[in-house]
């Protein structure tokens, strides 16, 4: 009898302690979704336009449409970037802004060493938020 007691207090306690432990941690979020859930209001647009619903974050002088994914991921496809320069250059001025039915940003990309803005990019607007026109610098 005393075995028999000895075992179930021994299950018991397998039992108990199998409750104790923790689950994982989710997987850290990537830099993409990172930078879509802190991205300031001023490079963010969420929300309905041209008639649908659109997503989309300004990083690094770039204008990204977003898709949500599981988990808080997402995934990000390139709608408008500066034109390419041959040489190394930093974001320097960005920003999207929507008024009505017209979206505009501005981008700007300034030579390494050289001072002021910008070697490229510009104002570019858009009527869907997908297809951008350069309107000026």
């Amino acid at each position: 009898m005393r075995g028999l007691h000895r075992i179930a207090c021994g299950l018991a306690m397998i039992v108990a302690l199998a409750g104790c432990e923790r689950p994982e941690p989710p997987p850290p979020l990537s830099k993409e979704a990172q930078i879509t859930r802190d991205a300031p209001p001023e490079l963010m647009f969420r929300g309905t336009f041209a008639g649908r619903p659109i997503h989309l974050v300004v990083n690094d002088c770039e204008v990204y449409s977003v898709r949500s994914l599981e988990g808080g991921e997402v995934e990000w496809t390139s709608v408008l970037k500066p034109e390419f320069y041959p040489f190394f250059s930093v974001c320097q001025r960005q920003s999207l802004q929507v008024e009505g039915s017209v979206m505009t940003a501005q981008l700007g990309r300034m030579a390494v060493g050289a001072g002021g803005c910008c070697a490229t990019g510009g104002t570019y607007r858009s009527t869907d938020g997908i297809a951008w026109k350069r309107t000026g610098y």
